[in-house]
């Protein structure tokens, strides 16, 4: 990320001389501009992949939470997204016409259909998965700044959120 005039001017605010008080407000805001940062990059460079797979971000998390191995129902599927099952209708209907699932019945109860990866979607799934776990925004990170930084994320997030705060 390019330095900025604006990132020094802040830098400069929240990084007072030893001894000097901070001010906790300049440096708040400083962290969650940031955050929203690297944010953003993560959601563009996630977007513009899932796109080359011809996937929707929301398709992309749907397949992903499908265990290839273990065919699930739709509702099931809903419950994981934390969204209505109309929504996910939608999602598999996209991933079932990119021919990446399949809709089965379920043998232990034909009134429901279960969702099945095809050897296609098993492919797009671990590209999926790839792309979600893509770290080179990290890479400049020792391995001990890496979880510091994973502590203070989840401090700041589950640790710090018991109430519910949305899907992932």
């Amino acid at each position: 990320m390019p330095v900025t005039a604006y990132d020094v001017a802040v830098t400069q605010q929240v990084s007072p001389a030893a001894g000097a008080p901070v001010d906790r407000a300049a440096l708040a805001v400083d962290v969650v501009r940031r955050m929203a940062h690297v944010t953003a990059a993560l959601r563009h460079r996630q977007g513009s992949a899932f796109a080359e797979l011809g996937l929707t971000p929301a398709a992309a998390r749907a397949l992903r939470e499908l265990d290839p191995d273990h065919p699930l129902p739709a509702r099931d599927l809903a419950g994981q997204l934390g969204c209505d099952r109309s929504n996910v209708t939608v999602l598999v209907d996209k991933l079932e016409q990119a021919g990446l699932v399949e809709r089965r019945t379920d043998p232990t109860d034909r009134r429901q259909k279960t969702l099945l990866v095809t050897g296609e979607g098993r492919v797009v799934r671990a590209r999926v998965i790839e792309v979600m776990s893509d770290s080179r925004l990290l890479s400049g990170l020792t391995d001990e700044e890496l979880s510091t930084l994973r502590d203070l994320v989840w401090k700041v997030s589950d640790g710090g959120c018991p109430e519910s705060c949305g899907p992932e």
